[in-house]
């Protein structure tokens, strides 16, 4: 199980608008993905935590490179609760009430690292699933492509 989150911090090297957002990028595979079913609980957030859509989602009135407050799913469409949502969730609880929090989440269920590796990403699609194919097209292609365009979007935010 690969699911790591990375705090965005050259973005603080003097490009970030506002120090007190603070944004994690969060990649991996099914658990990062969204692998558990979220429930109503699940549906109450704090409007202090926040997720930059990674992918367009008309089903949510979700559009990529646009900030949403962090109702699941964050990944994608249909997809679940990740460890994403209650460490957001926990961070804001425990944070001043003047700092947010934002995730960029970027997963493929089932991949391999190599996905995410800027030199083998391209033959490691070439040889996965059909599935797994149609699920890394909703990333262009190029999920860490991906994660990084919408990390350098979120710097004009936090």
């Amino acid at each position: 199980m690969l699911a790591v989150f990375l705090p965005f911090f050259f973005s603080m090297a003097g490009f970030s608008q506002d120090s007190n957002f603070y944004v994690y990028l969060c990649l991996g595979q099914s658990n990062m993905e969204g692998n558990a079913r979220f429930e109503a609980q699940d549906t109450l957030v704090d409007k202090r935590f926040q997720v930059l859509a990674a992918v367009d989602c008309s089903d949510l009135g979700r559009v990529k490179g646009s900030w949403y407050t962090a109702v699941p799913p964050l990944c994608r469409c249909r997809t679940g609760l990740t460890p994403a949502d209650y460490f957001g969730r926990t961070l804001v609880a425990h944070l001043p009430a003047n700092v947010r929090v934002g995730v960029i989440n970027v997963a493929v269920g089932g991949c391999k690292i190599e996905l995410f590796d800027t030199e083998k990403y391209a033959s490691y699609i070439s040889s996965a699933p059909s599935w797994m194919k149609n699920t890394v097209k909703q990333y262009d292609d190029d999920p860490y492509g991906r994660l990084l365009e919408m990390a350098k979007l979120a710097q004009q935010k936090g």
